[in-house]
């Protein structure tokens, strides 16, 4: 992290949080009080996508209780063998669990200084993770956070959350297209910036 660099914009404060909330709602049920905050929400209706997906999931948590939350999210993204929907990179981007996607996420966390906690027993590419490390990057204002997106979230994750917005839980098919809507608009805008980055040309 660059100290020179100012306090957070809220842009990338409301970034940060929107990563964080799509990292919640997928590695668990959301609790009465997170189904609450949830409700009290209002969404600014501007006509973009991520405005009606707002409102949508909203609306979603208006009309869902944590017990009935509770055996959807099993369902769709545990199960007793796998749920609905298996939110790994190797799976999305493999074919396969614990494959190569795993092991170059597995590399570039390493050099990030990123270390996988003794609690947290799934592989670090679950989507939840990868949500919550780009959160603590965006947080951060580290410059790899253009990077850690363009290699480990941008290839599949948009096609994990975009799958979750076919499932029968309003709730979670909201979610899903949420995050559908947001790595579209992180990919627009980590594009734009990406063609404003500086090229070093190399001289022998």
């Amino acid at each position: 992290m660059n100290d020179a660099k100012g306090s957070l914009s809220e842009t990338d404060a409301i970034r940060a949080d929107i990563y964080q909330l799509l990292a919640s709602l997928i590695r668990q049920p959301p609790d009465a009080e997170l189904l609450e905050w949830l409700s009290a929400l209002e969404s600014d209706a501007d006509g973009s996508r991520l405005a009606e997906c707002w409102a949508a999931l909203i609306q979603a948590a208006r009309i869902s209780t944590p017990e009935a939350l509770s055996r959807a999210h099993f369902n769709h993204l545990v199960g007793v063998i796998q749920g609905d929907i298996v939110p790994y990179a190797s799976f999305y981007l493999n074919g396969e669990l614990m494959d190569s996607a795993l092991v170059a996420l597995r590399r570039d966390l390493r050099l990030l200084g990123f270390e996988r906690r003794d609690a947290v027993h799934e592989p670090e590419d679950h989507l939840a993770a990868v949500c919550e490390v780009m959160a603590m990057l965006v947080t951060a204002q580290r410059d790899e956070q253009i990077n850690f997106f363009q290699q480990h979230i941008a290839p599949w994750a948009g096609r994990c959350f975009a799958d979750m917005g076919k499932l029968e839980s309003a709730f979670y098919a909201a979610t899903g297209q949420l995050g559908s809507a947001f790595i579209e608009s992180e990919r627009a805008s980590v594009e734009a910036q990406a063609a404003y980055r500086p090229v070093r040309i190399m001289t022998p």
